[in-house]
């Protein structure tokens, strides 16, 4: 058993801390933004909760932190009550948070000077795969606070990786994020066409599903898509856009032409401006269906 801190209680950060106090058996203290959210997470679960992220990780053995971009992430690590201020030294500091590798790099730095590991931890599995504790976690790291980390994460793993030094997590995480998105546009086309092209497409997908075409996206998307159906569920079209722009700002810097999935954002922020940004992000079908 260890002390954690956990950090960050959205619809991913509540069943991953969950499953470290239940599944994991270790002694969890958590501090969200709203208070309210973090003495409910208590109440289900048991622990503790603390009132700023530096007293959440007072003492702990690890503190991982879930929130939603940089600037989240420094104003929870960073400053007077960040998490960063109440580390001891030899404790861990994990992020899952989807931010940049610059930003993993700097806190990298940050920790090393005060004798604190860091790893950058971004997930992929959507919140089904953080409520089954079946999540694939990318992670840059020097080895050995790796190798500290891994126990902890393989609580709700499915895999659990070291990519490489710090930032490759972050890096890793913007492969899959652009992946996703060329699939699901691909996706979107072949299902509108098939629509209008009068066929049965339940008939359709299970040929598909079992050629080249399979995916995971086709296997369990393809029949809300379908039909339409993206609210309440999924990986949301606001986060998606934001996870692109990351990737997109990192390929100028290092030359990478993305042309595909810069016309993808744009097709995100038509669903957001058209109020749609908490759809699922399999919503680039209902642009198509309009047209």
């Amino acid at each position: 058993m260890a002390r954690i801190g956990f950090i960050g209680l959205g619809v991913m950060g509540w069943p991953m801390a969950g499953h470290l106090k239940k599944k994991g058996g270790h002694d969890v203290t958590v501090y969200n933004r709203t208070a309210a959210k973090a003495a409910q997470w208590v109440r289900e679960h048991g622990g503790a909760q603390a009132p700023t992220p530096r007293e959440a990780a007072n003492g702990c053995d690890f503190t991982l932190t879930c929130v939603g971009n940089d600037d989240d992430v420094r104003a929870v690590i960073l400053g007077e009550n960040g998490a960063l201020a109440g580390l001891k030294p030899g404790a861990v500091l994990i992020d899952h948070t989807t931010a940049s590798a610059a930003l993993a790099r700097e806190l990298h730095a940050q920790c090393k000077k005060r004798g604190i590991g860091f790893v950058d931890a971004p997930v992929s599995g959507g919140q089904a795969g953080a409520v089954n504790g079946q999540l694939g976690i990318m992670c840059g790291a020097e080895p050995a606070d790796f190798d500290r980390a891994q126990p902890v994460l393989d609580v709700y793993a499915k895999m659990c990786a070291l990519i490489g030094g710090p930032g490759s997590g972050q890096l890793a995480k913007m492969v899959n994020q652009v992946a996703i998105v060329g699939q699901l546009q691909g996706l979107s086309e072949a299902l509108n066409f098939g629509k209008r092209a009068g066929l049965d497409m339940e008939k359709v997908v299970s040929v598909i599903s079992k050629g080249a075409a399979q995916s995971w996206q086709l296997e369990n998307r393809w029949k809300t898509m379908v039909e339409g159906k993206f609210d309440g569920f999924g990986f949301a079209c606001d986060w998606m856009r934001k996870d692109l722009n990351i990737a997109l700002t990192e390929a100028k810097r290092n030359g990478s032409p993305l042309p595909g999935t810069a016309l993808i954002e744009q097709y995100y922020g038509r669903l957001s401006s058209a109020g749609h940004g908490r759809w699922d992000n399999t919503a680039l079908i209902d642009l198509l269906a309009r047209e």
